[in-house]
């Protein structure tokens, strides 16, 4: 194996010093730990400890899986991160920090189900946050061998899904995944993401040929599953393509995600241009573009109300989030001028002359 088999590009390449390749290798994460990495160098997989450096960082800045990182030659300790071509991220529970799902991914498969997990405004939500990572979204449509008529699902997740391709299968049956072909080739990293029970890991072991995951049963009542998958990994293949389990994500935050809110609604965003009022609130407004369009059955209400809610949800996070850093940033300077002048207080005590 080598870096290449790994995923490795011209775009990691170009982020390295000439001197830097004498005493440093370049590793890729595979595997997230509490206190440690898993990296591969393509040869050798190596375990890495995070210091407490890493820890005074935001968890945005530390290494997550698919992240390329440089390592010293003897594989023991982490040098640098390299700047990532893509990243997807959520606002982690709790809502204090941002938080890093997977990183250098090429392509998110977003999958649901063909049953009553489907759910329009979580699938919005899940393309809001792929929209802002850099990879290519994917809708995934699985279990189309229990539904009684899978084509409604599909044209479900066409109406929110606006140009973002859309695919059904059958992730227990091989043939059913030739619809995939297109993003599933050698040397391509692709993050399974979606919620428990909808076949994540079914796919994930079809694609590979073999059971590299669990798998696990759904609940009737409501057609969720407990998770399986209990820590995110890649896997490379026979086939020479990466694959990025994630756990399933009970609550997908959004934090940093303006542009792709916007992008996915990009329909309600050029109604609103043609209302009267260009602080229009859709609501009972005379010459409201949007409203119109909500009663000649243009535009679905619930899509409207999805929206707001993202908007709003991501500008309080953003804010929040923004005035915790700013919180630690002026609280890092009072420690640095505190500590400066306890030096000036000690090196001034330091002049005098010692009694005899």
């Amino acid at each position: 194996m080598t870096l290449y088999d790994f995923g490795w590009k011209p775009f990691f390449a170009n982020q390295l010093e000439l001197s830097e390749l004498d005493t440093c290798q370049p590793a890729r994460v595979t595997e997230v730990q509490r206190d440690a990495i898993i990296a591969t160098t393509g040869e050798t997989s190596h375990r890495l400890r995070l210091g407490g450096r890493w820890f005074q960082l935001d968890a945005i800045e530390r290494p997550t899986v698919g992240d390329w990182l440089l390592i010293d030659d003897a594989g023991e300790r982490i040098i640098r991160l390299l700047e990532r071509s893509s990243e997807l991220s959520r606002l982690a529970a709790g809502g204090q920090e941002q938080q890093l799902i997977a990183a250098n991914v090429d392509t998110l498969f977003i999958i649901t189900s063909c049953n009553d997990e489907f759910n329009a405004s979580r699938l919005e939500r899940y393309l809001a946050l792929a929209s802002n990572s850099g990879a290519t979204a994917v809708v995934v449509l699985t279990k189309t061998d229990l539904a009684d008529d899978p084509e409604a699902f599909v044209e479900q997740a066409r109406r929110v899904s606006g140009y973002t391709e859309v695919v059904a299968v059958n992730a227990l049956d091989a043939q059913s995944l030739t619809g995939l072909a297109p993003w599933c080739t050698p040397r391509s990293t692709i993050a399974l993401l979606g919620s428990s029970g909808v076949g994540k890991s079914t796919l994930l072991n079809t694609l590979a040929g073999s059971e590299r995951q669990a798998t696990g049963d759904i609940r009737e009542a409501d057609a969720h599953g407990k998770h399986t998958t209990t820590h995110r990994s890649l896997h490379r293949l026979d086939s020479g393509l990466l694959l990025l389990d994630v756990p399933g994500l009970r609550e997908v935050g959004m934090v940093g995600q303006a542009e792709g809110i916007s992008s996915l609604f990009q329909d309600i965003d050029s109604l609103s241009e043609r209302c009267r009022f260009s602080n229009c609130e859709h609501a009972s407004e005379p010459g409201c573009a949007v409203r119109a369009a909500i009663d000649s059955g243009e535009l679905d209400e619930r899509r409207l109300r999805n929206f707001e809610k993202l908007k709003r949800e991501e500008t309080f996070n953003s804010a929040t989030i923004a005035q915790k850093r700013q919180h630690y940033r002026d609280f890092a300077k009072k420690v640095r001028t505190a500590a400066h002048v306890k030096a000036q207080l000690l090196g001034g005590d330091s002049k005098r002359q010692p009694k005899p």
